[in-house]
Protein backbone atom coordinates (compact mmCIF):
# COMPACT_ATOMS: atom_id res chain seq x y z
CA UNK A 1 0.00 0.00 0.00
CA UNK A 2 1.42 3.15 -0.87
CA UNK A 3 1.64 6.45 1.79
CA UNK A 4 -1.12 8.97 1.71
CA UNK A 5 -1.19 10.76 -1.49
CA UNK A 6 0.61 13.86 -1.70
CA UNK A 7 -1.71 17.02 -2.04
CA UNK A 8 -1.44 20.01 -4.98
CA UNK A 9 -2.92 23.65 -4.55
CA UNK A 10 -4.11 26.06 -7.09
CA UNK A 11 -0.82 26.76 -8.62
CA UNK A 12 0.60 23.63 -9.52
CA UNK A 13 -2.98 22.74 -10.88
CA UNK A 14 -3.20 25.86 -13.05
CA UNK A 15 -0.06 25.05 -13.92
CA UNK A 16 -0.81 21.59 -14.92
CA UNK A 17 -4.03 23.10 -17.49
CA UNK A 18 -1.73 25.47 -18.90
CA UNK A 19 1.35 23.66 -19.44
CA UNK A 20 -0.45 20.85 -20.87
CA UNK A 21 -2.54 22.66 -23.31
CA UNK A 22 0.19 25.11 -24.44
CA UNK A 23 2.79 23.25 -25.76
CA UNK A 24 5.06 24.14 -29.04
CA UNK A 25 2.45 24.04 -31.36
CA UNK A 26 1.70 27.67 -30.43
CA UNK A 27 5.18 28.92 -31.34
CA UNK A 28 4.56 28.03 -34.82
CA UNK A 29 0.62 28.04 -35.60
CA UNK A 30 -0.37 31.70 -36.51
CA UNK A 31 1.93 30.78 -39.46
CA UNK A 32 0.17 27.94 -40.18
CA UNK A 33 -3.55 30.27 -39.69
CA UNK A 34 -2.16 33.22 -41.91
CA UNK A 35 -2.88 32.08 -45.28
CA UNK A 36 -6.60 32.01 -44.18
CA UNK A 37 -6.54 35.82 -43.51
CA UNK A 38 -8.37 37.59 -40.21
CA UNK A 39 -10.83 35.42 -40.37
CA UNK A 40 -8.44 32.88 -38.32
CA UNK A 41 -9.05 35.37 -35.12
CA UNK A 42 -13.14 34.35 -35.63
CA UNK A 43 -11.66 31.03 -36.01
CA UNK A 44 -10.09 31.11 -32.36
CA UNK A 45 -12.86 33.31 -30.68
CA UNK A 46 -15.41 30.05 -31.94
CA UNK A 47 -12.76 27.06 -30.63
CA UNK A 48 -12.57 29.44 -27.22
CA UNK A 49 -16.05 29.70 -26.82
CA UNK A 50 -16.30 25.93 -26.94
CA UNK A 51 -13.32 25.21 -24.78
CA UNK A 52 -15.03 27.48 -22.36
CA UNK A 53 -17.83 25.56 -22.59
CA UNK A 54 -16.28 22.22 -21.79
CA UNK A 55 -14.15 23.96 -19.39
CA UNK A 56 -17.43 25.71 -17.33
CA UNK A 57 -18.43 22.00 -17.38
CA UNK A 58 -15.56 19.91 -16.19
CA UNK A 59 -15.57 22.94 -13.96
CA UNK A 60 -18.87 21.94 -12.47
CA UNK A 61 -18.79 18.08 -12.70
CA UNK A 62 -15.47 18.35 -10.57
CA UNK A 63 -17.86 19.47 -7.71
CA UNK A 64 -19.82 16.57 -7.92
CA UNK A 65 -17.50 13.84 -8.40
CA UNK A 66 -14.90 15.03 -5.63
CA UNK A 67 -13.52 11.45 -4.32
CA UNK A 68 -12.34 10.06 -7.39
CA UNK A 69 -9.42 10.26 -9.78
CA UNK A 70 -9.14 10.30 -13.55
CA UNK A 71 -11.57 13.07 -14.97
CA UNK A 72 -13.09 12.15 -17.84
CA UNK A 73 -13.08 8.31 -17.22
CA UNK A 74 -14.54 8.89 -13.65
CA UNK A 75 -17.25 11.34 -14.95
CA UNK A 76 -17.84 9.25 -18.06
CA UNK A 77 -18.32 6.07 -16.10
CA UNK A 78 -20.96 7.78 -13.56
CA UNK A 79 -23.29 8.57 -16.29
CA UNK A 80 -23.05 5.57 -18.42
CA UNK A 81 -21.81 2.54 -16.69
CA UNK A 82 -18.06 0.24 -16.86
CA UNK A 83 -17.93 -0.01 -20.29
CA UNK A 84 -18.22 3.53 -21.79
CA UNK A 85 -16.01 4.48 -18.92
CA UNK A 86 -13.37 1.79 -20.05
CA UNK A 87 -13.16 2.96 -23.23
CA UNK A 88 -12.67 6.26 -22.51
CA UNK A 89 -9.75 4.91 -20.37
CA UNK A 90 -8.43 2.94 -22.85
CA UNK A 91 -8.40 5.81 -25.65
CA UNK A 92 -7.43 8.55 -23.22
CA UNK A 93 -4.26 6.32 -22.30
CA UNK A 94 -3.36 5.71 -25.19
CA UNK A 95 -3.36 8.64 -26.56
CA UNK A 96 -1.46 10.29 -24.04
CA UNK A 97 1.23 7.86 -24.39
CA UNK A 98 1.60 8.42 -27.75
CA UNK A 99 1.59 12.25 -27.92
CA UNK A 100 4.28 12.49 -25.00
CA UNK A 101 6.55 10.34 -27.90
CA UNK A 102 5.74 12.92 -30.33
CA UNK A 103 6.41 15.62 -27.44
CA UNK A 104 9.76 14.58 -27.19
CA UNK A 105 10.35 14.39 -30.98
CA UNK A 106 9.07 18.41 -30.46
CA UNK A 107 11.37 19.10 -27.87
CA UNK A 108 14.91 18.00 -29.92
CA UNK A 109 13.23 19.69 -33.45
CA UNK A 110 12.90 22.87 -31.28
CA UNK A 111 16.44 22.37 -29.56
CA UNK A 112 18.04 21.63 -32.83
CA UNK A 113 17.76 25.76 -33.53
CA UNK A 114 20.35 25.94 -30.79
CA UNK A 115 22.18 22.56 -31.50
CA UNK A 116 21.95 21.72 -35.51
CA UNK A 117 23.75 18.54 -35.19
CA UNK A 118 20.38 17.01 -33.51
CA UNK A 119 18.87 17.31 -37.30
CA UNK A 120 21.66 15.72 -38.98
CA UNK A 121 22.79 12.82 -36.34
CA UNK A 122 19.83 10.59 -35.33
CA UNK A 123 21.66 9.11 -32.76
CA UNK A 124 21.86 12.26 -30.74
CA UNK A 125 18.46 13.31 -31.22
CA UNK A 126 16.88 9.39 -30.46
CA UNK A 127 19.26 9.72 -27.24
CA UNK A 128 18.16 13.30 -26.07
CA UNK A 129 14.49 12.40 -27.12
CA UNK A 130 14.34 9.38 -24.81
CA UNK A 131 16.90 11.64 -22.27
CA UNK A 132 14.04 13.49 -21.77
CA UNK A 133 11.00 11.37 -21.68
CA UNK A 134 13.06 8.97 -18.67
CA UNK A 135 14.04 12.41 -16.97
CA UNK A 136 10.51 13.16 -16.61
CA UNK A 137 9.33 9.75 -15.98
CA UNK A 138 11.80 9.98 -13.05
CA UNK A 139 10.70 13.54 -11.56
CA UNK A 140 7.17 12.10 -11.59
CA UNK A 141 8.47 9.34 -9.33
CA UNK A 142 9.27 11.45 -7.09
CA UNK A 143 5.71 12.31 -6.32
CA UNK A 144 2.94 14.40 -7.59
CA UNK A 145 4.86 17.42 -5.90
CA UNK A 146 7.77 17.31 -6.88
CA UNK A 147 6.68 17.10 -10.51
CA UNK A 148 3.80 20.06 -9.69
CA UNK A 149 6.98 22.20 -9.17
CA UNK A 150 8.98 21.15 -12.49
CA UNK A 151 5.41 21.79 -13.80
CA UNK A 152 4.66 25.77 -12.25
CA UNK A 153 8.72 26.16 -13.64
CA UNK A 154 8.10 25.59 -16.80
CA UNK A 155 4.67 26.89 -17.48
CA UNK A 156 6.25 30.44 -16.12
CA UNK A 157 9.38 30.01 -18.50
CA UNK A 158 7.39 29.21 -21.44
CA UNK A 159 4.68 31.80 -21.04
CA UNK A 160 7.17 34.49 -20.36
CA UNK A 161 8.61 34.58 -24.06
CA UNK A 162 5.07 34.84 -25.28
CA UNK A 163 3.94 37.89 -22.95
CA UNK A 164 7.03 39.57 -24.31
CA UNK A 165 5.93 39.20 -28.09
CA UNK A 166 2.46 39.93 -27.09
CA UNK A 167 2.96 43.21 -24.77
CA UNK A 168 6.34 44.60 -26.54
CA UNK A 169 4.63 43.69 -29.66
CA UNK A 170 2.35 46.07 -29.25
CA UNK A 171 4.21 49.04 -29.87
CA UNK A 172 5.66 47.54 -33.39
CA UNK A 173 1.72 46.87 -34.54
CA UNK A 174 1.37 48.05 -38.23
CA UNK A 175 -2.48 47.75 -39.74
CA UNK A 176 -0.83 47.84 -42.86
CA UNK A 177 0.79 44.36 -42.32
CA UNK A 178 -2.68 42.68 -41.23
CA UNK A 179 -3.73 40.19 -43.79
CA UNK A 180 -7.20 40.78 -45.43
CA UNK A 181 -10.38 38.85 -43.35
CA UNK A 182 -10.32 36.15 -45.73
CA UNK A 183 -7.40 35.38 -48.24
CA UNK A 184 -8.26 32.23 -49.02
CA UNK A 185 -11.28 31.53 -52.78
CA UNK A 186 -13.06 29.86 -50.25
CA UNK A 187 -16.29 31.15 -48.46
CA UNK A 188 -16.79 32.27 -45.20
CA UNK A 189 -18.00 28.78 -44.07
CA UNK A 190 -15.29 26.89 -45.33
CA UNK A 191 -12.80 29.20 -44.37
CA UNK A 192 -14.11 28.77 -40.60
CA UNK A 193 -14.10 25.60 -40.36
CA UNK A 194 -10.76 25.52 -41.63
CA UNK A 195 -9.12 27.61 -39.15
CA UNK A 196 -11.82 26.14 -36.26
CA UNK A 197 -10.37 22.31 -37.10
CA UNK A 198 -6.75 24.03 -37.17
CA UNK A 199 -7.21 25.97 -33.53
CA UNK A 200 -9.38 23.81 -31.92
CA UNK A 201 -6.60 20.84 -31.01
CA UNK A 202 -4.53 23.64 -28.73
CA UNK A 203 -7.46 23.28 -25.95
CA UNK A 204 -6.95 19.77 -25.50
CA UNK A 205 -5.54 19.13 -21.89
CA UNK A 206 -7.85 21.68 -20.56
CA UNK A 207 -9.75 18.46 -17.90
CA UNK A 208 -5.92 18.15 -16.80
CA UNK A 209 -7.14 19.30 -13.67
CA UNK A 210 -9.65 17.12 -12.94
CA UNK A 211 -7.27 13.93 -13.44
CA UNK A 212 -5.36 13.84 -10.23
CA UNK A 213 -8.42 14.85 -8.07
CA UNK A 214 -7.15 13.02 -4.82
CA UNK A 215 -4.16 14.45 -4.88
CA UNK A 216 -5.70 18.02 -4.56
CA UNK A 217 -6.37 19.92 -1.69
CA UNK A 218 -10.23 21.08 -1.34
CA UNK A 219 -10.79 19.16 -5.14
CA UNK A 220 -14.09 20.78 -5.31
CA UNK A 221 -12.87 24.61 -4.97
CA UNK A 222 -9.42 24.00 -6.49
CA UNK A 223 -10.09 21.79 -9.67
CA UNK A 224 -13.08 24.28 -10.83
CA UNK A 225 -10.73 27.42 -10.16
CA UNK A 226 -7.74 25.91 -12.13
CA UNK A 227 -10.17 24.78 -15.20
CA UNK A 228 -10.84 28.20 -15.82
CA UNK A 229 -8.23 30.00 -14.76
CA UNK A 230 -6.51 27.85 -16.99
CA UNK A 231 -8.29 27.85 -20.18
CA UNK A 232 -8.61 31.79 -19.71
CA UNK A 233 -4.90 32.25 -19.50
CA UNK A 234 -4.48 29.93 -22.77
CA UNK A 235 -7.24 31.12 -24.18
CA UNK A 236 -5.46 35.15 -23.85
CA UNK A 237 -2.22 33.96 -24.82
CA UNK A 238 -3.64 32.28 -28.12
CA UNK A 239 -5.51 35.42 -29.64
CA UNK A 240 -3.64 37.94 -28.56
CA UNK A 241 -0.30 36.56 -29.64
CA UNK A 242 -2.11 35.98 -33.16
CA UNK A 243 -3.24 39.16 -33.40
CA UNK A 244 -0.09 41.05 -32.95
CA UNK A 245 1.78 38.35 -34.90
CA UNK A 246 -0.49 39.51 -37.29
CA UNK A 247 0.13 43.33 -37.05
CA UNK A 248 4.06 42.90 -36.04
CA UNK A 249 5.45 40.54 -39.23
CA UNK A 250 4.29 41.26 -43.24
CA UNK A 251 2.03 38.97 -43.90
CA UNK A 252 4.04 37.59 -46.90
CA UNK A 253 6.68 36.73 -44.16
CA UNK A 254 4.58 35.60 -41.44
CA UNK A 255 3.05 32.27 -43.62
CA UNK A 256 6.93 31.43 -44.58
CA UNK A 257 7.80 31.45 -41.16
CA UNK A 258 9.25 28.56 -39.41
CA UNK A 259 9.19 30.30 -36.12
CA UNK A 260 7.03 32.94 -36.05
CA UNK A 261 7.15 34.02 -32.75
CA UNK A 262 10.76 33.94 -32.00
CA UNK A 263 10.70 36.24 -35.99
CA UNK A 264 8.60 38.69 -34.33
CA UNK A 265 10.83 39.07 -30.96
CA UNK A 266 13.95 38.75 -33.39
CA UNK A 267 12.57 42.27 -35.35
CA UNK A 268 11.31 43.62 -31.73
CA UNK A 269 14.22 42.69 -30.03
CA UNK A 270 17.38 41.76 -31.79
CA UNK A 271 19.02 38.68 -31.81
CA UNK A 272 19.13 38.51 -28.30
CA UNK A 273 15.30 38.12 -27.98
CA UNK A 274 15.10 35.60 -31.14
CA UNK A 275 16.61 33.45 -28.96
CA UNK A 276 15.06 33.98 -26.27
CA UNK A 277 11.95 32.90 -27.44
CA UNK A 278 12.93 30.17 -29.49
CA UNK A 279 13.73 28.63 -26.39
CA UNK A 280 10.71 29.49 -24.92
CA UNK A 281 9.13 26.74 -27.50
CA UNK A 282 11.68 24.47 -26.53
CA UNK A 283 10.54 24.91 -22.49
CA UNK A 284 6.59 24.77 -23.83
CA UNK A 285 7.37 21.21 -25.22
CA UNK A 286 9.21 20.24 -22.07
CA UNK A 287 6.85 21.03 -19.69
CA UNK A 288 4.27 19.48 -21.32
CA UNK A 289 5.89 16.64 -21.47
CA UNK A 290 6.50 16.75 -17.91
CA UNK A 291 2.79 17.12 -17.46
CA UNK A 292 1.30 14.51 -19.56
CA UNK A 293 3.32 11.75 -18.31
CA UNK A 294 2.20 13.44 -14.82
CA UNK A 295 -1.63 12.35 -16.23
CA UNK A 296 -0.14 9.05 -18.22
CA UNK A 297 0.06 7.46 -14.89
CA UNK A 298 -3.38 8.49 -13.16
CA UNK A 299 -5.81 7.26 -16.09
CA UNK A 300 -5.19 4.00 -15.87
CA UNK A 301 -4.71 3.96 -11.68
CA UNK A 302 -7.54 5.27 -11.36
CA UNK A 303 -9.15 2.62 -14.02
CA UNK A 304 -7.47 -0.02 -12.01
CA UNK A 305 -8.92 0.78 -8.64
CA UNK A 306 -11.82 0.44 -9.78
CA UNK A 307 -10.94 -3.25 -11.41
CA UNK A 308 -11.03 -2.52 -15.15
CA UNK A 309 -7.63 -2.12 -15.60
CA UNK A 310 -5.22 -4.69 -14.54
CA UNK A 311 -4.22 -4.32 -11.05
CA UNK A 312 -0.63 -3.69 -11.74
CA UNK A 313 -1.58 -0.24 -12.29
CA UNK A 314 -2.68 0.77 -9.50
CA UNK A 315 0.33 -0.33 -7.61
CA UNK A 316 2.15 2.80 -5.76
CA UNK A 317 5.41 3.52 -5.13
CA UNK A 318 6.29 5.11 -1.10
CA UNK A 319 5.28 8.25 -2.62
CA UNK A 320 2.05 7.50 -3.92
CA UNK A 321 3.18 7.45 -7.48
CA UNK A 322 1.62 4.94 -9.69
CA UNK A 323 5.23 3.64 -10.59
CA UNK A 324 3.92 0.30 -12.77
CA UNK A 325 1.82 2.91 -14.81
CA UNK A 326 4.18 5.41 -15.39
CA UNK A 327 7.42 3.01 -16.58
CA UNK A 328 5.00 0.71 -18.95
CA UNK A 329 3.76 4.48 -20.32
CA UNK A 330 7.02 5.41 -20.85
CA UNK A 331 8.10 2.07 -22.49
CA UNK A 332 5.50 2.34 -25.26
CA UNK A 333 6.21 6.47 -25.50
CA UNK A 334 10.07 5.45 -26.14
CA UNK A 335 8.64 2.70 -28.71
CA UNK A 336 6.57 5.95 -30.42
CA UNK A 337 9.21 8.08 -30.89
CA UNK A 338 11.59 5.84 -32.14
CA UNK A 339 9.50 5.31 -34.94
CA UNK A 340 9.66 8.56 -36.14
CA UNK A 341 13.72 8.10 -36.48
CA UNK A 342 13.24 4.60 -38.27
CA UNK A 343 13.29 4.55 -42.12
CA UNK A 344 10.08 2.62 -43.23
CA UNK A 345 8.22 3.62 -39.80
CA UNK A 346 7.87 7.51 -39.85
CA UNK A 347 4.34 7.13 -41.90
CA UNK A 348 3.21 4.21 -39.18
CA UNK A 349 3.97 7.24 -37.02
CA UNK A 350 2.20 10.14 -38.04
CA UNK A 351 -0.62 7.07 -38.19
CA UNK A 352 -0.81 6.61 -35.01
CA UNK A 353 -0.72 10.20 -34.21
CA UNK A 354 -3.82 10.70 -36.18
CA UNK A 355 -5.08 7.32 -34.94
CA UNK A 356 -5.40 8.76 -31.53
CA UNK A 357 -7.04 11.79 -32.08
CA UNK A 358 -10.40 10.79 -31.70
CA UNK A 359 -9.40 9.01 -28.01
CA UNK A 360 -8.60 12.80 -26.80
CA UNK A 361 -11.59 14.01 -28.51
CA UNK A 362 -14.32 11.04 -27.41
CA UNK A 363 -13.77 11.80 -23.57
CA UNK A 364 -15.43 15.01 -24.01
CA UNK A 365 -18.94 14.02 -25.55
CA UNK A 366 -19.27 11.35 -22.83
CA UNK A 367 -18.56 13.61 -20.24
CA UNK A 368 -21.08 15.89 -21.59
CA UNK A 369 -23.94 13.53 -22.01
CA UNK A 370 -22.98 12.10 -18.75
CA UNK A 371 -23.05 15.84 -17.02
CA UNK A 372 -27.31 15.83 -17.57
CA UNK A 373 -27.78 12.53 -16.81
CA UNK A 374 -25.57 12.58 -13.38
CA UNK A 375 -26.99 15.88 -11.90
CA UNK A 376 -30.57 14.58 -13.04
CA UNK A 377 -30.35 11.31 -11.50
CA UNK A 378 -28.66 12.38 -8.45
CA UNK A 379 -31.56 15.31 -8.26
CA UNK A 380 -29.00 18.20 -7.95
CA UNK A 381 -30.09 21.64 -8.32
CA UNK A 382 -33.27 20.48 -9.66
CA UNK A 383 -34.18 24.30 -10.34
CA UNK A 384 -31.29 25.33 -12.19
CA UNK A 385 -32.24 21.64 -14.54
CA UNK A 386 -32.86 24.10 -17.81
CA UNK A 387 -29.31 25.86 -17.10
CA UNK A 388 -27.95 22.09 -16.78
CA UNK A 389 -29.13 20.65 -20.09
CA UNK A 390 -27.93 24.06 -21.72
CA UNK A 391 -24.56 23.63 -20.58
CA UNK A 392 -24.52 19.90 -21.15
CA UNK A 393 -26.12 20.56 -24.84
CA UNK A 394 -23.71 22.89 -25.80
CA UNK A 395 -20.77 20.67 -24.83
CA UNK A 396 -22.05 17.58 -26.67
CA UNK A 397 -22.28 19.73 -29.18
CA UNK A 398 -19.32 21.62 -29.47
CA UNK A 399 -17.53 18.01 -28.81
CA UNK A 400 -19.10 16.55 -31.67
CA UNK A 401 -18.47 19.38 -34.20
CA UNK A 402 -14.67 18.89 -33.30
CA UNK A 403 -14.80 14.93 -33.92
CA UNK A 404 -16.30 15.70 -36.81
CA UNK A 405 -13.54 18.32 -37.90
CA UNK A 406 -11.04 15.75 -37.50
CA UNK A 407 -11.73 14.30 -40.63
CA UNK A 408 -13.37 10.87 -41.82
CA UNK A 409 -9.62 8.90 -41.29
CA UNK A 410 -9.53 9.78 -37.52
CA UNK A 411 -12.96 8.86 -37.03
CA UNK A 412 -12.63 5.63 -38.34
CA UNK A 413 -9.13 4.39 -37.17
CA UNK A 414 -9.91 5.77 -33.57
CA UNK A 415 -13.28 4.07 -33.33
CA UNK A 416 -11.08 0.65 -34.60
CA UNK A 417 -8.43 1.82 -31.64
CA UNK A 418 -11.37 1.79 -29.18
CA UNK A 419 -12.40 -1.27 -29.79
CA UNK A 420 -9.29 -2.96 -29.91
CA UNK A 421 -9.55 -2.56 -26.37
CA UNK A 422 -13.06 -4.68 -26.03
CA UNK A 423 -11.19 -7.45 -25.21
CA UNK A 424 -9.61 -6.52 -22.53
CA UNK A 425 -12.44 -5.39 -21.06
CA UNK A 426 -14.39 -8.67 -20.82
CA UNK A 427 -11.30 -10.19 -19.58
CA UNK A 428 -11.36 -7.98 -16.65
CA UNK A 429 -15.13 -7.92 -16.38
CA UNK A 430 -14.65 -12.28 -16.10
CA UNK A 431 -12.02 -11.99 -13.79
CA UNK A 432 -14.24 -9.67 -11.72
CA UNK A 433 -16.61 -12.32 -11.51
CA UNK A 434 -14.35 -15.07 -10.97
Amino acid sequence: MGKEPQKIGLIITTSLVVGNMIGSGIFVLPAALAPYGGISLLGWFFTAAGALVLAKLFSNFSKIITDKSGGPYAYARAGFGDFIGFLVAWGYWISVWVTNGAIAIAIVSALSFFFPALETTPVYSISLGLAFIWFFTWINSLGIKESGKIQVLTTVLKLLPLFFVIVVGIFFFDTANFPSFNETDDNFFTSLSAVATLTLFAFLGLESATIPATNVNNPEKTIPKATMLGTLITTFVYILGTIVLFGVLPWDVLIKSPAPFAEAAKLIGGDFAGYFVAAGAAIAAIGALNGWILVMGQIPMASAKDQLFPKIFKKENKKGTPIVGLIIGSVLSSLVMLMNYTEGLVKQFEFMVLLTTLCCLIPYVFTAASYALVKIDRQLNTKGKLHTIVLSALAFAYSMWAIYGSGSDTVFYGFILLLAGVPLYVLMKWNRKE
